[in-house]
């Protein structure tokens, strides 16, 4: 299911005082089954590009092509289009609106006409996928917690069972329980279906723990597009740009000015502390052998070693 650009360009307001060019020559491929990263300072053109995605804005000029097909050919099916890849907006939950969560997840395979048994068994579905537990189906969308209608919101949109699920930014204005939660059953969706999943986020570390590419938006262009590693290596461009890396890529640029042989690619916590680890233990082992230190390498002079560079992680 994949999403192929040429030379895409939108411009909004053209030909007025308020013209504005938000996509300059996008030239983008996204194969089915990826988990893809968007990020960008805000007015990057982020938002404005996923949103051709299901065609709901549409280019002022260039292609867009979806499983081979240009969606702006002449009596292409954009409501087929639609229901293969699912946009869910910025809080979503201001999109609910039934009486009940069940039949406000119902609503979307309502409109897809299936009867009112297949409606449900999608609705359920989507409701499981998303965790959220089954004393709330009946409940009132008003009555929930901000992380629970961002769950119902979101299984609004798989009960439609897309293709390509595109989030923008799902995790604004919740804790960072909540935050966790809707990111951790948005990566179990991904690996549970093989559904494309391509994700807007201010959060570098969210996009560094989850996304398998990254695309860097920056006044309209693409800045960026490769795997985390290779684009946060540009972290002080991606400075310049208005954004920044993750904090553990600051961390272990840190360690390494200041002596100590770790790998500066890592951008997740638990790469970070495994590679710390490794280079203390060279180190230690280092020491030893210079110094004729104890084997067990528990000397006193290791340990203050040790604890000072992990007093300067910390």
């Amino acid at each position: 299911m994949s999403i192929r650009l040429e030379h895409l360009n939108y411009i909004y307001s053209p030909d007025t005082a308020y013209e504005k060019h938000a996509l300059k020559d996008i030239c983008l491929e996204i194969p089915g089954g990826e988990f893809v990263g968007v990020i960008g300072h805000t007015g990057s053109g982020k938002s404005t590009l996923i949103q051709h995605f299901n065609g709901l804005i549409k280019a002022t000029d260039g292609k867009l092509f979806y499983n081979g097909e240009n969606i702006y050919e002449t009596g292409y099916n954009m409501k087929n289009l639609r229901n293969e890849v699912g946009l869910v907006f910025q809080y979503p939950e201001h999109q609910l609106f039934e009486i009940d969560v069940m039949s406000d997840v119902c609503f979307g395979p309502k409109n897809q006409g299936l009867s009112p048994e297949e409606c449900k068994a999608r609705a359920l579905e989507a409701l499981k996928l998303v965790g959220l537990k089954e004393k709330y189906y009946q409940a009132s969308p008003f009555e929930l917690s901000g992380g629970q209608k961002r769950r119902a919101a979101i299984a609004g949109v798989l009960a439609m069972r897309p293709k390509v699920l595109v989030l923008d930014e799902p995790t604004a204005g919740l804790d960072p329980k909540g935050r966790d939660d809707i990111l951790e059953q948005v990566a179990y969706l991904h690996r549970q279906t093989g559904m494309t999943v391509i994700l807007v986020s201010h959060s570098m570390e969210d996009i560094a723990r989850y996304a398998d590419r990254i695309i860097v938006m920056n006044h309209g262009e693409v800045m960026y597009n490769d795997k985390p590693k290779a684009v946060f290596a540009h972290y002080r461009e991606l400075e310049q740009a208005g954004l920044a890396a993750p904090q553990v890529t600051y961390i272990m640029h840190d360690l390494r000015e200041r002596g100590l042989s770790v790998n500066i690619d890592a951008t997740t916590v638990s790469e970070a502390a495994d590679e710390i680890v490794r280079a203390l233990g060279m180190k230690t082992q280092g020491n030893t052998a210079a110094g004729g230190s104890r084997a067990d390498g528990n000397a006193p002079g290791n340990q203050a070693q040790g604890s000072k560079t992990m007093e300067n992680v910390k």
